[in-house]
Parts: structure tokens; C-alpha cells; sequence
């Protein structure tokens, strides 16, 4: 792909972030035998998991936090104290970390509008990063996410967390025996029953939220409980929806089994509501077909209204290929069953079939930021994942079979459907004008 295919799409509309990044190389890289200092941006959900894992983390030294929140703020800091025994620097402005030479990574589990505006620059600034999922807000965010990781020769981490699961190792090595044969499709499915919410009236955000920078590049828009603090997933200005949330670690690992490398070419999906949708922009019955250039195919299933899975799992996957198929959930077990008769096969947890367990995934991170080695959601990776989230979201807006060029990175068949792929950023907030 030409850098204009790929790049020219900032010098378009994109605004610039009101920043200047510090360049590579001038954070205090972690010598092998010294802590790596560590700041934690956005933790009144996730990210206060975060906290926790690299609290206990004898290796990582938590030197600074980052929340719009101060209530979250104070969480945080306590909770570093109480393990770690340090007392990290509290901010409300992410660009005092991208600033800050001492620290060597980040984690970032803000919403989603704001992952790569805060990852790229943190990136550029010589910083490693783990993102949370989804990387990318919009398709265009995940090739920059991916451009700057390797310009600045930086590691990054996607917050898949099943890329380090014990039994996903286990699976893999099912799935390399062959005793499935050709897997030629799989299907991800998320469920959970999300009930209904209803409607409030606009207000006033919680005592010292800075609302404008929580909102950030999101259109201005008034203060509302729904669309904050953990409601804010279901609205286009900030979340992807199930899909882009829970649903990406199911999907993630159906791209995972299938083993492709590259985009799709060709993308259906189709959507309704079973319930009131006043308090959201999604749809609770959602499914999405992608069919790649090699005759694969990956389905997805969203359901917002059942308590029940499939074949006994909750949210999970089915691996498909020519001997036999799999049952895999992320809760940690697999199934197989082989042939016509559909006889059982290898399942987790039967004793020789791995190693040693394997690290966490942020342990995972921890250690590459270290060795300077790939973790195991790379950006690479992560683009790929959210391509498959963005695209199936196009192809339901537009009412379009999304038709993809994988090289350029381009939609070929609907221009309205291609405008999607980016989108406007509101000033001073968004992205840099160029990495």
C-alpha cells in the first residue's frame, strides 16, 4: 500500500491533537534488572484491574495514574499504596504522561473513542503500550495504531486476553495436529442479557469530571448518567457496541482459529431490536458474515436478550474443519468431535497435552517490554480484530455487502460505506496531524 492509501487520509480532516510528542527513545527504558515504570490511564472499570495486576507486580512500579474522575483518582491511589507501598503522581491530562521521560509503558482502558488519541501519541513519545480492546475506535485509527507501533519501533499489547490463556495453547495445539482437518469456518458468539434501561434527563457531571476531556474528540454534547460511567459502551460517539466490547475477545479468537492474516474481502451483517432501544444506538440481535479471499468464512452472533449460550457455553466459539470441529470457551475449556458420527476427541485439561502454564496477559506485556519481543496481540493483530468489528458496523449502518480491497485498505463498492472507515475528530482533541 502506498503511505497515501494508507497515511494521506490526516492531511484530510483529522484534527490535530493540540500536542507535540517527545520522540522516541527518551523514556527511561527499563534496564533488565530495574522496575519498569508504569502509568495507568483510565481504570474506573477495566483499568482498575490493571491497577491491581501491576500493584502486585514486583517487576512494575506504578509511577503515575490517569482518570477525568477524581473519586476514580483516589481509588486508584489507595489501592497502589496499599500494595505496592509507593504513592504514584495523580493526573487528569494524559499529555503530562506522553511528557513524563520517566515512565517506560502505559495501559489505557479508557472508553474506546479515546484508545488510539492517547496510544499513538504515547507511542510516539517512545512509550510501549496495552491498549485495551478494541484498539481502534474506527477502522482508519487501527492502521495509524499499527504505522506508529513500527515507525518508533514500539510494543504493544491488545487487551485479548484469551491470546494468553492456558487453554488457548492447549486448543492450538489441537488445532496443529490436524485431527480437524481443514478448519475452512468459524462462528463467535456473544450473549448476555443487557434488559432494558430507562431514559433519564440530562444533568450535571459528578463533582470534578472534567466532562469536556472526557468527551474529547466525541461531538459536545450535554451531560447524561446514561451515556457515562459504564452505559457509555451502546453509543457510536464512544463505544462499538457488544461487538466491539465483550464480543471482541470471541471474535478474536475465531480469527485466531482460522489462522488468517489478513482482512476479509467481502462483509455482511444484519441487525434488530427485540427490546426498547432508547438508551443505546445498537441493536440487541446482531449477526455478521466475513468471507476472506481463501473460501474462509467467520460468523458472528450477538444476542442481548438470552441468559443461554450455545453447546453449553455462554459466549465462546465452534471451530469447523473437514474431520471434526471444536467447542471452545473463553471460560476455559474446549470440546471436539470427530467424523460423522461426531464422536468425542481430545478435550482440555487431559494431561500431557501442554506445557507449563502460561504467563497472564499482562505479565505477557511486562516481559516484552523487557525483551523487546512481540507479546501475543501485537498491533498487527489488534488491526486485524478491529477490521472485523469496524467492517460488520459499516455493513449494518450502510445496509451494504461491504465489498474490501485487504491491500489498500479500501472498500471498493459504496463510497459512503469508504467515508466510514475514518471520521471527524472534535478540536483541540483527536489525533496527530502526522506520526
Amino acid at each position: 500500500m502506498t503511505q497515501m492509501g494508507r497515511r494521506g487520509f490526516l492531511a484530510g480532516g483529522v484534527a490535530a491533537a493540540g500536542y507535540g510528542a517527545t520522540g522516541a527513545g527518551q523514556t527511561a527504558r527499563a534496564a533488565a534488572n530495574d522496575a519498569v515504570s508504569m502509568a495507568v490511564i483510565g481504570f474506573n472499570g477495566m483499568g482498575m484491574g490493571h491497577v491491581g495486576q501491576l500493584a502486585g507486580n514486583g517487576s512494575v512500579r506504578i509511577t503515575a495514574l490517569c482518570d477525568i474522575d477524581p473519586s476514580v483518582r483516589q481509588r486508584g491511589f489507595e489501592r497502589v499504596k496499599s500494595a505496592a507501598g509507593n504513592r504514584p503522581q495523580l493526573t487528569d491530562d494524559f499529555r503530562r504522561i506522553v511528557d513524563d521521560s520517566r515512565i517506560d509503558a502505559v495501559t489505557i482502558a479508557t472508553p474506546h473513542h479515546w484508545h488510539c488519541p492517547i496510544a499513538i501519541p504515547m507511542l510516539m513519545a517512545g512509550k510501549d503500550v496495552y491498549v485495551e480492546k478494541p484498539a481502534s475506535h474506527v477502522f482508519r485509527e487501527g492502521r495509524l495504531l499499527v504505522d506508529a507501533a513500527q515507525k518508533y519501533d514500539r510494543v504493544v499489547q491488545h487487551g485479548t486476553q484469551m491470546r494468553s490463556s492456558p487453554v488457548t495453547s492447549e486448543a492450538g495445539e489441537v488445532l496443529k495436529s490436524g485431527i480437524l482437518g481443514d478448519i475452512r469456518i468459524t462462528k463467535a458468539w456473544n450473549v448476555q442479557n443487557r434488559g432494558f434501561q430507562q431514559p433519564v434527563p440530562d444533568g450535571s457531571p459528578p463533582q470534578g469530571v472534567d466532562y469536556d476531556r472526557w468527551l474529547g474528540p466525541a461531538p459536545k454534547r450535554a451531560f447524561n448518567a446514561n451515556r457515562f460511567h459504564s452505559k457509555w459502551r451502546l453509543w457510536r460517539d464512544y463505544g462499538n457496541g457488544d461487538m466491539g466490547d465483550d464480543g471482541a475477545h470471541d471474535i478474536d479468537m475465531a480469527a485466531w482459529a482460522l489462522g488468517v492474516k489478513t482482512h476479509p474481502i467481502e462483509i455482511t451483517a444484519h441487525g434488530s431490536n427485540t427490546q426498547p432501544a432508547g438508551y443505546r444506538e445498537y441493536p440487541d440481535n446482531s449477526f455478521a458474515a466475513f468471507r476472506y479471499q481463501d473460501g474462509r468464512v467467520l460468523l458472528y452472533e450477538d444476542r442481548l436478550y438470552t441468559p443461554y449460550g450455545e453447546h453449553g457455553v455462554d459466549s465462546g466459539n465452534a471451530f469447523y474443519g473437514t474431520e471434526g470441529y471444536m467447542i471452545f470457551s473463553r471460560r476455559g475449556f474446549f470440546r471436539t468431535y470427530l467424523g460423522k458420527k461426531e464422536t468425542p476427541g481430545p478435550q482440555s485439561g487431559q494431561a500431557g497435552r501442554v506445557g507449563a502454564p502460561l504467563p497472564t496477559h499482562m505479565e505477557d506485556f511486562v516481559n516484552a517490554v523487557r525483551s523487546r519481543k512481540a507479546t501475543k496481540a501485537p498491533a498487527e493483530v489488534a488491526h486485524r480484530t478491529c477490521a472485523l468489528i469496524h467492517l460488520a458496523e459499516i455493513a449494518l449502518r450502510t445496509k451494504t455487502v461491504v465489498e474490501f480491497d485487504p491491500e489498500l485498505e479500501t472498500i471498493t463498492n459504496s463510497s459512503s460505506a469508504q467515508a466510514m472507515l475514518s471520521k471527524e475528530y472534535r478540536q483541540p482533541y483527536g489525533l496527530p496531524a502526522s506520526i
